[in-house]
C-alpha cells in the first residue's frame, strides 16, 4: 500500500494535482469560503471530499449524473453544525448522538461528527482502489474520549464507492454511540424505489419534529399514506413532499444480512445503497421537494432511528461502546 499524507498547506486557491496515474487523479483546492476540497476522479466520475470538515462528501458525479441533492449552498461553509453548510452529498451523523434532537435533547442536529475539525488526513493507494482516510480525536474534560476514522474508497472504472466509519472508545468508561451514514441523493422525477425487504417493513414516521411545519395538504397526504390510500414508491407527486416525508425501516436483520435499496430512474439508471444489517440495522427514507431543496434520500443506513439521543435510549437502540472497543460501519453506494 502507498500512503500519501495530506497537509492543509497543499490546499490553495489554485488547484494542485497530488496524484495521477492510469486510473485516478487527485486534486487539492480551496473554496473561496476557506474550506479545503479534494477532488478524487476515476474513469466514471468524481467525488469532492472535504478532508478537514468531518470528511464530508460535498459533491458526487458519475456517468454524467449529479448525485447530490438540490440545495441553497454554492460552496461549503466553515461550520460547527451541519445545518450551517447543508449542501453536501454525504456526511457522518453521530457519534455521541445523532438525528433530530427533541426539545429535551441537548445535542446539535445530527451530532458533533458531521462538521468535526479533522486532526489528520491522507490517501491510501492499494490494488485497484484509492482511499481517502482521516482521523479525529474527540476529547472533553470530564466527558467522553474517542477516535473516529472515516474513509471513502473509490475503485477503478466503477461508479460505486464505499463510505466507512470506525470509532474507538479511548475513555476508561463506556460511551454512547449512535451513527448514520447520511447520503443526500438528488431527487429524480419519476424514479421508483425498490429494496430486498418487505414493503410492510417500511413505516411512515408518526412524530412531527420541531423543524417540520405541517400544512393541511401535507397532513392529508400523510393520512392517506397511513391508511394505504396512497403510496410513495415513486416520485410522481412532488407537491405533496413539502414539508418532508420520512419512512423508517427497523431491525433489518429480521429480513436480510445484506440490505440493498435502489432508486431507479425512468431511463433505467439505478442508484444503489448496500450495507450489513449486523452493523447498521435501521434505515430511513427522506423525501423533500420545494423551491430551495430537493432530495430523495432513498436509504440512510443507521444504528437507530434519527430521532435523537433520548429516543434511542428509550427504544433500546443506543449502543454502549466499552472502553477500547471499536465499532466499524461500511456502506457501498453509487450507480450500478
Amino acid at each position: 500500500m502507498t500512503q500519501i499524507t495530506l497537509w492543509r498547506d497543499l490546499f490553495g486557491e489554485q488547484p494542485r494535482t497530488l496524484l495521477e496515474n492510469d486510473h485516478f487523479t487527485v486534486t487539492a483546492f480551496r473554496y473561496a469560503s476557506g474550506v479545503e476540497g479534494l477532488r478524487v476522479q476515476n474513469s466514471r466520475g468524481h467525488l469532492v471530499i472535504l478532508p478537514w470538515l468531518g470528511q464530508m462528501i460535498w459533491d458526487a458525479q458519475f456517468d454524467g449524473h449529479d448525485l447530490t441533492m438540490r440545495n441553497m449552498f454554492s460552496q461549503p461553509k466553515p461550520a460547527k453544525e451541519v445545518v450551517e453548510t447543508y449542501g453536501c452529498f454525504a456526511f457522518h451523523s453521530g457519534l455521541l448522538a445523532n438525528g433530530c434532537p427533541s426539545p429535551e435533547d441537548s445535542h446539535p442536529l445530527h451530532g458533533e461528527m458531521a462538521c468535526a475539525p479533522m486532526d489528520a488526513a491522507w490517501l491510501e493507494l492499494e490494488g485497484d482502489s484509492l482511499r481517502v482516510a482521516g482521523r479525529y480525536e474527540y476529547v472533553m474534560g470530564f466527558g467522553h474520549h474517542y477516535e473516529a476514522r472515516p474513509t471513502v474508497t473509490l475503485h477503478q472504472n466503477s461508479a460505486l464507492f464505499d463510505i466507512a466509519m470506525a470509532v474507538t472508545n479511548l475513555a476508561s468508561v463506556a460511551m454512547p454511540l449512535q451513527y448514520m451514514c447520511h447520503m443526500n441523493y438528488a431527487y429524480v422525477p419519476g424514479a421508483t424505489f425498490t429494496q430486498n425487504v418487505p414493503e410492510e417493513a417500511i413505516a411512515l414516521r408518526e412524530t412531527v419534529p420541531a423543524h417540520v411545519i405541517p400544512t393541511e395538504q401535507w397532513l392529508a397526504f400523510n393520512q392517506r399514506l397511513r391508511e394505504g390510500e396512497a403510496t410513495l414508491n415513486s416520485l410522481t407527486e412532488p407537491h405533496y413532499y413539502d414539508p418532508e416525508i420520512v419512512f423508517f425501516t427497523d431491525r433489518l436483520d429480521r429480513y436480510t444480512d445484506r440490505p440493498e435499496f435502489q432508486m431507479i430512474a425512468p431511463d433505467g439508471v439505478t442508484f444503489v445503497t448496500r450495507f450489513s444489517s449486523s452493523e447498521l440495522n435501521y434505515a430511513t427514507r427522506w423525501i423533500l421537494y420545494n423551491g430551495d431543496q430537493q432530495v430523495a434520500a432513498f436509504a440512510l443506513p443507521a444504528t437507530c432511528r434519527p430521532e435523537g439521543f433520548l429516543a434511542a435510549r428509550r427504544n433500546g437502540t443506543l449502543i454502549q461502546l466499552a472502553p477500547q472497543e471499536t465499532r466499524s460501519f461500511t456502506v457501498t453506494t453509487g450507480i450500478l
